[in-house]
């Protein structure tokens, strides 16, 4: 399993957007990007990140950020997730768990005793050529967006 660090540009990629398109890491440059990394579509904590997100969009789009989701569920599962939700930015399915391996996000994690591997809850905060800036592994679900807010403004 990789990690990435600050300073660092995102590798290569390939995955499938909620309507189906195909999205690389030429769709994350040009721009500077708030790349978020969560669980599991329609969770309670998933929700309340994505919904912050949602949310801030516009304050974020001002400041010249674009917002990606990351979760390993299929394109139907995340246009299921944006519809019920008003999600007005692109998730991605990384239903092989390949960026959230190269981006170091895939990892065992343990509930109720049970050990599994997983996306283990990460945001990635990236410059307009998708290099990594920021990255917040204790993030706020309620709040995301006005965590990334209070760290843009340092």
């Amino acid at each position: 399993m990789a990690n990435i660090n600050i300073g660092e540009q995102v590798p290569e990629f390939k995955s499938l957007t909620q309507s189906g398109e195909e999205y690389t890491l030429n769709e994350l440059k040009g721009s500077p990007t708030v790349l978020y990394f969560y669980p599991k579509d329609n969770t309670s904590g998933c929700t309340l990140e994505a919904c912050s997100l949602r949310d801030g969009r516009d304050e974020l789009l001002a400041r010249g950020y674009k917002i990606v989701g990351v979760s390993p569920d299929s394109v139907k599962s995340h246009t299921n997730f944006c519809s019920k939700h008003s999600l007005n930015f692109t998730l991605l399915a990384d239903t092989d768990h390949s960026l959230s391996e190269a981006m170091g996000v895939w990892q065992m994690k343990k509930m109720y005793g049970r050990e599994y591997m997983g996306i283990v809850r990460t945001t990635f905060i990236l410059d307009a050529e998708a290099r990594v800036t920021h990255i917040i592994t204790k993030v706020d679900t309620k709040d995301a967006y006005g965590q990334i807010i209070k760290l843009l403004d340092k």
